[in-house]
Protein backbone atom coordinates (compact mmCIF):
# COMPACT_ATOMS: atom_id res chain seq x y z
CA UNK A 1 0.00 0.00 0.00
CA UNK A 2 2.85 2.42 0.83
CA UNK A 3 4.79 1.88 -2.39
CA UNK A 4 3.27 5.01 -3.93
CA UNK A 5 4.24 7.01 -0.84
CA UNK A 6 7.93 6.23 -1.32
CA UNK A 7 7.67 6.77 -5.09
CA UNK A 8 6.20 10.24 -4.57
CA UNK A 9 8.93 10.98 -2.04
CA UNK A 10 11.68 10.20 -4.57
CA UNK A 11 9.87 12.36 -7.12
CA UNK A 12 9.85 15.35 -4.76
CA UNK A 13 13.57 14.98 -4.05
CA UNK A 14 14.31 14.83 -7.78
CA UNK A 15 12.21 17.91 -8.54
CA UNK A 16 13.93 19.79 -5.74
CA UNK A 17 17.30 19.01 -7.33
CA UNK A 18 16.05 20.23 -10.71
CA UNK A 19 14.79 23.42 -9.07
CA UNK A 20 18.19 24.02 -7.45
CA UNK A 21 19.86 23.69 -10.86
CA UNK A 22 17.42 26.12 -12.50
CA UNK A 23 17.76 28.72 -9.76
CA UNK A 24 21.56 28.54 -10.04
CA UNK A 25 21.25 29.20 -13.78
CA UNK A 26 19.01 32.21 -13.17
CA UNK A 27 21.38 33.55 -10.52
CA UNK A 28 24.18 33.49 -13.11
CA UNK A 29 22.18 34.81 -16.06
CA UNK A 30 24.37 37.93 -16.11
CA UNK A 31 27.68 36.18 -15.29
CA UNK A 32 30.29 36.58 -18.04
CA UNK A 33 31.18 33.26 -19.68
CA UNK A 34 28.74 31.20 -17.60
CA UNK A 35 27.40 28.02 -19.21
CA UNK A 36 24.01 26.82 -18.04
CA UNK A 37 23.56 23.44 -16.41
CA UNK A 38 20.86 20.84 -16.74
CA UNK A 39 19.75 17.98 -14.51
CA UNK A 40 18.87 14.45 -15.59
CA UNK A 41 16.70 11.85 -13.91
CA UNK A 42 17.18 8.11 -13.71
CA UNK A 43 14.88 5.28 -12.82
CA UNK A 44 15.73 2.96 -9.98
CA UNK A 45 16.32 -0.59 -11.10
CA UNK A 46 13.27 -2.87 -11.03
CA UNK A 47 13.12 -5.01 -7.90
CA UNK A 48 11.61 -8.45 -7.63
CA UNK A 49 8.89 -8.25 -4.97
CA UNK A 50 7.88 -11.34 -3.02
CA UNK A 51 5.36 -12.08 -0.33
CA UNK A 52 6.53 -14.04 2.68
CA UNK A 53 4.96 -15.41 5.85
CA UNK A 54 1.45 -15.50 4.41
CA UNK A 55 -0.34 -18.09 6.54
CA UNK A 56 -3.17 -18.40 4.02
CA UNK A 57 -0.80 -20.31 1.71
CA UNK A 58 1.78 -21.42 4.25
CA UNK A 59 4.19 -19.32 6.30
CA UNK A 60 7.23 -20.90 4.61
CA UNK A 61 6.05 -20.40 1.04
CA UNK A 62 7.46 -17.39 -0.88
CA UNK A 63 5.02 -15.91 -3.39
CA UNK A 64 6.46 -13.84 -6.27
CA UNK A 65 4.52 -10.61 -6.76
CA UNK A 66 6.32 -9.38 -9.86
CA UNK A 67 8.68 -6.50 -10.45
CA UNK A 68 8.25 -3.15 -8.74
CA UNK A 69 9.95 0.14 -9.52
CA UNK A 70 10.78 2.21 -6.41
CA UNK A 71 10.61 5.55 -8.25
CA UNK A 72 13.10 8.06 -9.63
CA UNK A 73 16.58 9.05 -8.54
CA UNK A 74 18.76 12.05 -9.25
CA UNK A 75 20.88 11.57 -12.36
CA UNK A 76 23.92 13.49 -13.51
CA UNK A 77 24.16 17.20 -14.14
CA UNK A 78 25.45 18.33 -17.51
CA UNK A 79 26.75 21.62 -18.92
CA UNK A 80 25.46 23.25 -22.08
CA UNK A 81 28.53 24.68 -23.84
CA UNK A 82 26.68 26.51 -26.61
CA UNK A 83 28.05 29.97 -27.25
CA UNK A 84 26.49 32.90 -25.45
CA UNK A 85 25.65 36.30 -26.90
CA UNK A 86 28.23 39.08 -27.23
CA UNK A 87 28.23 42.34 -25.34
CA UNK A 88 30.19 45.27 -26.77
CA UNK A 89 32.34 46.97 -24.12
CA UNK A 90 35.18 48.50 -26.18
CA UNK A 91 37.46 47.84 -23.21
CA UNK A 92 40.99 46.95 -24.27
CA UNK A 93 41.29 43.78 -22.21
CA UNK A 94 37.75 42.47 -22.61
CA UNK A 95 38.01 39.45 -24.90
CA UNK A 96 35.41 37.05 -26.31
CA UNK A 97 36.01 33.75 -28.06
CA UNK A 98 34.15 32.95 -31.26
CA UNK A 99 34.17 29.18 -31.69
CA UNK A 100 35.21 26.28 -29.48
CA UNK A 101 37.99 26.81 -26.98
CA UNK A 102 38.94 28.21 -23.59
CA UNK A 103 41.29 30.82 -22.22
CA UNK A 104 44.03 29.26 -20.08
CA UNK A 105 44.64 30.72 -16.62
CA UNK A 106 46.82 29.90 -13.64
CA UNK A 107 44.49 29.42 -10.70
CA UNK A 108 45.63 29.82 -7.09
CA UNK A 109 43.49 28.38 -4.31
CA UNK A 110 43.24 29.60 -0.72
CA UNK A 111 46.10 27.33 0.31
CA UNK A 112 48.39 28.98 -2.23
CA UNK A 113 48.46 25.95 -4.52
CA UNK A 114 48.43 26.65 -8.25
CA UNK A 115 46.78 24.70 -11.06
CA UNK A 116 45.69 25.29 -14.63
CA UNK A 117 42.07 26.22 -15.26
CA UNK A 118 40.10 26.91 -18.43
CA UNK A 119 37.42 29.54 -18.89
CA UNK A 120 35.27 31.34 -21.45
CA UNK A 121 35.11 34.47 -19.29
CA UNK A 122 37.40 37.00 -20.96
CA UNK A 123 36.90 39.93 -18.61
CA UNK A 124 40.59 40.61 -18.04
CA UNK A 125 42.51 43.53 -16.57
CA UNK A 126 46.07 44.62 -15.78
CA UNK A 127 47.62 44.73 -12.33
CA UNK A 128 49.83 47.60 -11.22
CA UNK A 129 52.82 45.57 -12.34
CA UNK A 130 51.26 45.03 -15.77
CA UNK A 131 50.27 41.36 -15.40
CA UNK A 132 47.18 40.30 -17.37
CA UNK A 133 44.76 38.70 -14.90
CA UNK A 134 41.13 37.65 -14.56
CA UNK A 135 38.63 39.43 -12.33
CA UNK A 136 39.57 36.92 -9.59
CA UNK A 137 43.23 37.87 -9.90
CA UNK A 138 44.38 34.67 -11.65
CA UNK A 139 47.11 35.03 -14.26
CA UNK A 140 46.27 34.63 -17.94
CA UNK A 141 48.82 32.36 -19.64
CA UNK A 142 50.49 32.71 -23.02
CA UNK A 143 51.29 29.90 -25.45
CA UNK A 144 54.43 29.10 -23.44
CA UNK A 145 52.46 28.81 -20.17
CA UNK A 146 54.02 32.03 -18.88
CA UNK A 147 52.41 35.05 -17.27
CA UNK A 148 51.71 37.94 -19.63
CA UNK A 149 53.27 41.24 -18.51
CA UNK A 150 52.56 44.44 -20.43
CA UNK A 151 53.26 48.15 -20.25
CA UNK A 152 50.31 49.70 -18.43
CA UNK A 153 50.82 53.06 -20.17
CA UNK A 154 51.08 51.83 -23.77
CA UNK A 155 48.19 51.26 -26.15
CA UNK A 156 47.40 47.59 -26.63
CA UNK A 157 46.01 45.81 -29.67
CA UNK A 158 45.04 42.11 -29.61
CA UNK A 159 44.43 40.43 -32.95
CA UNK A 160 42.15 37.49 -33.77
CA UNK A 161 44.91 34.97 -33.05
CA UNK A 162 45.48 36.38 -29.58
CA UNK A 163 48.79 38.09 -30.33
CA UNK A 164 49.26 41.17 -28.16
CA UNK A 165 50.87 44.25 -29.70
CA UNK A 166 52.16 47.35 -27.98
CA UNK A 167 53.70 50.06 -30.14
CA UNK A 168 53.30 47.69 -33.09
CA UNK A 169 55.60 45.17 -31.42
CA UNK A 170 54.25 41.63 -30.69
CA UNK A 171 54.88 40.82 -27.04
CA UNK A 172 52.93 37.61 -26.33
CA UNK A 173 50.15 35.39 -27.62
CA UNK A 174 47.21 34.46 -25.40
CA UNK A 175 46.82 30.71 -25.11
CA UNK A 176 43.52 29.19 -26.20
CA UNK A 177 42.99 25.46 -25.59
CA UNK A 178 40.26 23.06 -26.63
CA UNK A 179 39.22 19.49 -25.86
CA UNK A 180 37.90 16.64 -27.96
CA UNK A 181 35.09 15.80 -25.56
CA UNK A 182 33.68 18.30 -23.05
CA UNK A 183 32.25 15.43 -21.00
CA UNK A 184 35.75 15.13 -19.54
CA UNK A 185 35.64 18.65 -18.13
CA UNK A 186 34.68 19.27 -14.51
CA UNK A 187 33.27 22.58 -13.38
CA UNK A 188 34.88 24.71 -10.71
CA UNK A 189 33.08 27.79 -9.39
CA UNK A 190 31.00 29.81 -11.81
CA UNK A 191 33.06 29.77 -15.00
CA UNK A 192 36.22 27.69 -14.49
CA UNK A 193 36.75 24.17 -15.83
CA UNK A 194 39.49 21.60 -15.44
CA UNK A 195 40.13 18.33 -17.29
CA UNK A 196 39.62 14.96 -15.63
CA UNK A 197 41.11 11.60 -16.50
CA UNK A 198 40.46 10.79 -20.13
CA UNK A 199 40.44 14.39 -21.41
CA UNK A 200 42.22 14.90 -24.73
CA UNK A 201 43.45 18.26 -25.98
CA UNK A 202 42.77 19.34 -29.54
CA UNK A 203 43.83 22.47 -31.47
CA UNK A 204 41.42 25.36 -31.13
CA UNK A 205 40.26 27.39 -34.11
CA UNK A 206 38.51 29.99 -31.97
CA UNK A 207 38.83 33.65 -32.91
CA UNK A 208 39.52 36.27 -30.24
CA UNK A 209 37.46 39.46 -30.40
CA UNK A 210 38.85 42.47 -28.55
CA UNK A 211 36.40 44.81 -26.86
CA UNK A 212 33.68 42.18 -26.49
CA UNK A 213 32.50 39.84 -23.74
CA UNK A 214 30.71 36.53 -24.12
CA UNK A 215 27.75 36.59 -21.79
CA UNK A 216 25.91 33.69 -20.17
CA UNK A 217 23.99 31.37 -22.49
CA UNK A 218 21.09 31.18 -20.01
CA UNK A 219 17.71 31.99 -21.56
CA UNK A 220 15.77 33.53 -18.69
CA UNK A 221 12.32 32.93 -20.18
CA UNK A 222 13.07 29.24 -20.85
CA UNK A 223 14.39 28.77 -17.32
CA UNK A 224 11.26 30.40 -15.86
CA UNK A 225 9.01 28.11 -17.93
CA UNK A 226 10.99 25.09 -16.70
CA UNK A 227 10.65 26.29 -13.13
CA UNK A 228 6.86 26.38 -13.48
CA UNK A 229 6.87 22.82 -14.85
CA UNK A 230 9.09 21.64 -11.98
CA UNK A 231 6.82 23.34 -9.44
CA UNK A 232 3.74 21.62 -10.88
CA UNK A 233 5.48 18.22 -10.79
CA UNK A 234 6.55 18.81 -7.18
CA UNK A 235 3.00 19.75 -6.19
CA UNK A 236 1.63 16.61 -7.88
CA UNK A 237 3.91 14.38 -5.82
CA UNK A 238 2.99 16.37 -2.73
CA UNK A 239 -0.72 15.76 -3.33
CA UNK A 240 -0.06 12.02 -3.67
CA UNK A 241 1.59 12.01 -0.25
CA UNK A 242 -1.32 13.98 1.21
CA UNK A 243 -3.78 11.47 -0.28
CA UNK A 244 -1.87 8.57 1.26
CA UNK A 245 -1.80 10.42 4.56
CA UNK A 246 -5.58 10.84 4.49
CA UNK A 247 -6.05 7.17 3.60
CA UNK A 248 -3.80 6.04 6.45
CA UNK A 249 -5.63 8.30 8.87
CA UNK A 250 -8.94 6.70 7.89
CA UNK A 251 -7.44 3.21 8.23
CA UNK A 252 -6.09 3.94 11.70
CA UNK A 253 -8.89 6.04 13.20
CA UNK A 254 -11.98 4.54 11.57
CA UNK A 255 -11.44 1.11 10.05
CA UNK A 256 -9.55 -0.08 13.08
CA UNK A 257 -12.12 1.21 15.56
CA UNK A 258 -13.73 -1.42 17.73
CA UNK A 259 -17.54 -1.17 17.55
Amino acid sequence: MLKGLYTAHTGMINEQHRMDTLTNNLANAATVGYKKEGATSQSFGDLLAVKIKDRSVGSRIVQPLGFNNPGVKIGENYTDFTQGSYRITENTYDLALSGDGFFVVEFTNKAGETSTMYTRAGQFTLTREGDLVTTEGDYVLDTNNNHIRLNTLADTVIDENGTIYQNDVPLATIQVADFEDYNYLAKYGESYYYPVEGAQFTPSEAVINQGYLEMSNVQVVSEMVNMIAVTRAYESNQKIIQTYDSSLEIAVSQLGRVQ
